[in-house]
């Protein structure tokens, strides 16, 4: 019996389908209703963000490894954060089309190419060389032109192009660094995930004049950014 062989077409409608049920079943329950967001997560093509060994996971509900070995990869914080969490992110920011951008940790390129699709500008820092090659050319390869890949330390390295209107941490840190609150134009917003295992907190700042508005609205567990400030663990 001769079965009948896949076509370009089957292939592109089971890529669509998969990032429909991806916005439907696990975006829009995690409470990201803003139809601005849910159009962005159909638009970016998530999947030519993923490395090519890990394309079956692009539009699960899961972190990504960027590093072949996976191990390494969660203990280095090179990973994709699963779609819902970016998004959640990004919907909280409110990201305008006049806005600069300053994100921290690279990975990929995805969150960035998400950002670069709403605001201006994006600057995005990514510590690891080879990473951020990956991003550089995911990004081009994506059209988008309004996103600057940089390698740097984003815990350790002066940012120039500051002030910025919206500031990411797209990885987990025990408090908000207050160098990088600095950074914020007036009126401006930082997300960030902050906290220990096992419970962190999206954690929101607003800049107004010289004060800074906190909220944590939801629970969240994400892979460590490399480099900023832990706590003493002595202990009396």
């Amino acid at each position: 019996m001769n079965l009948p062989l896949n076509t370009s077409a089957d292939i592109r409608d089971t890529v669509e389908q998969a990032r429909y049920n991806m916005v439907e079943q696990q975006i829009r329950p995690w409470n990201v209703l803003d139809a601005g967001v849910l159009a962005l997560l159909s638009r970016v093509r998530r999947e030519d963000f993923v490395p090519p060994s890990y394309q079956g996971l692009a539009f699960i509900d899961t972190e990504i490894p960027l590093n072949p070995d996976a191990q390494e990869a969660a203990r280095l914080g090179q990973v994709m954060l699963a779609p819902r969490v970016d998004a959640r992110m990004l919907q909280d920011l409110r990201v305008l089309p006049t806005d600069r951008v300053l994100e921290i940790g690279a990975g990929s390129g995805y969150m960035a190419a998400l950002l670069a699709a709403s605001a201006q500008r994006v600057v995005t820092l990514e510590i690891d060389p080879d990473l951020c090659e990956f991003a550089r050319e995911n990004l081009r390869s994506a059209g988008v032109d309004n996103a600057d890949v940089r390698q740097s330390d984003g815990a350790r390295d002066a940012v120039p192009d500051g002030p910025f209107d919206v500031i990411v941490l797209s990885g987990s840190v025990a408090e908000v660094p207050k160098n990088l609150l600095a950074l914020l134009r007036d009126g401006g917003r930082l997300g960030a995930y902050v906290g220990q295992e096992p419970m962190m907190r999206a954690t929101l700042v607003r800049r107004e004049g010289e004060r800074f508005e906190t909220t944590q609205p939801w629970d969240v567990v994400v892979p460590r950014l490399r480099h900023f400030p832990e706590p003493s663990s002595f202990k009396f």
